[in-house]
């Protein structure tokens, strides 16, 4: 249900959306009778340690987790994800455009995809109708409580992909950096009827890492467990890891910008102005999210002509050619051998950037080839920005997981801004204790 392999469709949340389900619809409703017919119950723990609720103001009172998957050919970035009692793995995609976080249940399943791990056996602490996460999840005006002891879930994605069920709270096991362990009973979804999308990958839910009362981020730091604060290393190598707190990097050293408050359900800086060579493109006034739900990267229809123009301009004076044979993109060139990496093609291509005015400072954020380019396995170079207006998002532009790896993105809700800074992402911040 994440991301697209090759650029087909734009992976889960920029024009994911939640409804509520509906009485009148008598398999739905039979579903929600017997839902937990099945389901093993668990015993209630504590959030966490007494003391736990000051950790955040401690040093190394941040969680980290291993990053696994690259931008090609897999396709996905994902981490492992410890729930239940006893805790049990699980692969979710992360993913900063969303924010629920759901997992392929056994409440019995409907329909459930191919995945990882045995299907989750969730416990019989449901969520209430009238939760603020329930509401949360539910457009203005839509949320209605039929059954007010459960909280009934429906989230469509732009692949065709969907998963629908209930909410319920679950133990998740994490490590903080100091080694301390802790608990905390937190609101997943139950996904009891997924339909695959066409970017199905075999994973076993979604990390929802947005802004909304139903990310992990924002539910941890509702426990004062951590600061509200999510960042990202991706490897262009591929791996990485991803971290929750404020304690794992210099922010002296961080280049950072206003989140902007016109975009209120994304990490959005606001508008940009895309530069080419260090050279104005006449691209203005972008708006633009950061959605590590997307390998790639998406350019409104006038911006992505305007630049895919200049390119081709550019590199029909060298020694490339189009290659349409090769379906990987759709954009790639072929030399006179096949290509290893991108080192062997970034002569031809020149650096991007895209440029924010922060009142009145202005912020750059650079895209050298590296980070708009892949290597197929035709050995092609192919370019990792795509039509935005080809999968529905219209005017909006998005910078995917190939424009951020090897550096550190960070998403500051407590200080409401987005950061980044280059980085060695194969290196891991030193700790004691690792959510592996």
């Amino acid at each position: 249900m994440g991301k697209e392999r090759v650029g087909l469709v734009l992976a889960l949340v920029l024009m994911s959306f939640v409804i509520s389900t509906s009485s009148s619809d008598e398999h739905q409703l039979r579903w929600r009778k017997s839902l937990f017919s099945t389901a093993t119950t668990s015993s209630s723990s504590s959030s966490s340690s007494s003391s736990s609720s000051l950790l955040f103001n401690r040093v190394g009172s941040s969680l980290l987790f291993r990053v696994q998957g690259n931008v090609y050919p897999t396709g996905y970035y994902n981490v492992t994800v410890y729930v239940g009692q006893p805790p049990k793995p699980y692969f979710l995609d992360l993913d900063t455009g969303s924010d629920l976080i759901w997992l392929q249940c056994d409440a019995p399943c409907v329909q459930c995809v191919e995945a990882p791990h045995p299907l989750y056996r969730p416990s019989n602490d449901l969520v209430p109708c009238e939760d603020p996460i329930c509401a949360s999840l539910h457009a203005p005006g839509q949320h209605k409580c039929e059954d007010p002891t459960q909280c009934d879930y429906e989230v469509e994605y732009a692949d065709g992909g969907s998963s629908l069920g209930v909410l319920v709270k679950d133990a998740f096991a994490f490590n903080y950096t100091n080694g301390q362990r802790l608990n905390p009973r937190l609101a997943l979804g139950c996904g009891y009827d997924q339909v695959p999308g066409a970017s199905h990958h075999p994973l076993d839910g979604i990390l929802g890492l947005g802004k909304g009362k139903s990310s992990i981020v924002s539910q941890l730091h509702s426990q004062k467990l951590i600061r509200n604060v999510v960042g990202h290393c991706l490897s262009g190598r591929g791996g990485g890891f991803l971290f929750f707190g404020d304690d794992l990097y210099d922010s002296s050293r961080v280049v950072w910008t206003s989140m902007s408050s016109d975009y209120t359900k994304y990490y959005s800086p606001g508008v940009a102005e895309l530069l080419f060579g260090g050279k104005t493109t006449g691209l203005k006034n972008l708006p633009l999210v950061f959605d590590s739900g997307s390998s790639y990267t998406y350019l409104s229809h006038v911006a992505y002509q305007t630049l895919t123009s200049m390119m081709k301009r550019e590199i029909s004076a060298k020694s490339l050619k189009e290659a349409p044979e090769d379906r990987t993109l759709p954009l790639c060139w072929k030399g006179k051998r096949p290509f290893k990496n991108v080192r062997d093609v970034k002569k031809y291509f020149k650096a991007l950037a895209l440029s924010f005015t922060d009142g009145k400072t202005r912020t750059l954020f650079e895209l050298t080839p590296e980070a708009y380019l892949i290597i197929s396995n035709r050995g092609n170079v192919c370019l990792g920005i795509l039509n935005g207006a080809e999968v529905g998002l219209q005017d909006l532009n998005v910078i995917g997981d190939i424009s951020m790896q090897d550096r550190v993105v960070i998403y500051d809700n407590e200080k409401q801004r987005i950061g980044w800074m280059p980085a060695n992402c194969d290196r891991i911040p030193k700790s004691k204790a690792m959510n592996t």
